[in-house]
């Protein structure tokens, strides 16, 4: 009852900052970490053995409805780099005269939240209240973003908007004919440069997250390599025990092996190979022994291998490891943000009380439904729900 409660009120006050553009990052966070204490709760560990409440005599698939069901009364906490996602689509004209190029005759420009913020979008659209932590621009890109994360009640206040800074942008350019679909021909990216460890923003990343902490069910790390969230950052948001036995998942592309503290992660089979120095190819074996190994070297409760095509591997600790075949249709449209897609529903399922195993199966429906839509997208709580009706 305490649990629900305080869930209530955080969602009640990230809605309301999400309308008060006004409202300051601390303001909220006090008001969620004062409610939050007040109601005595510590978030409880969620082993690979635990499952949701009241689940005792259900069927699996009645299971994973209850944990679906019950997004709406959890919190994530997601420190991540805050990417935006750009696709400008044109129609081919002709050749060009000045070089063996196509002309485009263009049609549309859409900015949607990717890499970190599009796992922020995946969670709201689970109806799981989320937290996001991170850090834009005073730019274009910075501020739509944050007008979609109002627009969609998304709380802006743990988001430091910072002057001079480049919000990161990733600008697909879609070619298409009356006879065609639209297929990527060049992407262009715009990075700001790194920040230094000590860098007020990046302190200020650190403050916001340890304020949201007593607030969360779980933790969601997004580390694309642009410098929000860094081994080093979380080591000093989880200083002093501040996260207590809250679940802590991870998306990293380049640094997997240099977290700690760190529950269950969800590295593709190709960042897996990077970090072990392996290759893993159609060898079983080669990537049963992989997935052991990183559960050992980082300590992790449990891990997933995502292999697109070739569905997902779920591993957890003293556990038989479980393969999971790709859902739907092996035709996959397009596969942008489809990671973030994964690590969102698996940490909601997580926080809700599921099993690695059960938010691992989950997550897999999530990922092979994202990927059957164009762009950056999200999978939403009834779409998930009508999977498991079927």
């Amino acid at each position: 009852m305490a649990s629900r409660k305080r869930n209530s009120a955080i969602k009640s006050e990230a809605k309301q900052s999400a309308k008060k553009p006004g409202t300051t990052k601390k303001q909220v966070a006090k008001r969620v970490a004062a409610k939050s204490a007040g109601s005595k709760h510590t978030p409880a560990k969620r082993t690979p053995a635990r499952r949701a409440s009241a689940s005792h005599g259900l069927t699996e698939t009645e299971r994973l409805r209850r944990i679906v069901q019950s997004f709406g009364k959890v919190s994530v906490l997601v420190v991540a780099d805050l990417i935006a996602d750009e696709f400008i689509s044109g129609e081919i004209s002709r050749v060009s005269r000045e070089a063996p190029v196509l002309i485009l005759r263009h049609r549309e420009r859409t900015l949607v939240p990717g890499g970190g913020a599009n796992a922020v979008m995946n969670l709201a659209a689970l109806g799981v209240t989320a937290l996001p932590v991170g850090l834009v621009g005073d730019d274009e890109a910075g501020r739509s973003l944050l007008q979609i994360f109002r627009k969609n009640k998304i709380s802006v206040s743990g988001i430091s908007r910072l002057k001079g800074y480049t919000t990161t942008t990733k600008t697909r350019v879609l070619a298409f004919s009356a006879h065609s679909s639209r297929q990527q021909v060049v992407r262009i990216d715009r990075e700001g440069e790194a920040l230094k460890g000590s860098h007020p923003a990046l302190l200020e990343i650190v403050a916001s997250a340890r304020e949201y902490a007593p607030a969360a069910d779980a933790v969601l790390l997004s580390d694309y390599g642009y410098g929000a969230v860094t081994p080093q950052l979380f080591n000093l948001i989880r200083a002093r025990g501040v996260l207590g036995e809250t679940p802590v998942t991870l998306d990293s592309r380049y640094r997997l092996l240099e977290y700690d503290g760190i529950s269950a992660a969800t590295p593709n089979e190709g960042e897996v190979e990077e970090a072990l120095g392996v290759r893993i190819g159609l060898d079983r074996a080669r990537l049963l022994e992989a997935g052991s190994e990183l559960l050992r070297q980082m300590r992790l409760e449990a891990l997933v291998i995502t292999r697109g095509g070739d569905g997902m591997m779920a591993f957890e600790r003293r556990e038989t490891p479980l393969e999971i075949p790709i859902f739907g249709a092996n035709q996959v449209v397009d596969v942008t943000g489809a990671g973030d897609t994964v690590i969102a529903t698996y940490t909601a399922a997580l926080a809700a009380g599921a099993s690695s195993y059960e938010a691992a199966k989950l997550a897999n429906y999530a990922g092979g439904l994202v990927v059957m839509k164009r762009g950056t997208s999200t999978i939403s709580q009834a779409e998930l729900l009508a999977v498991l009706a079927d």
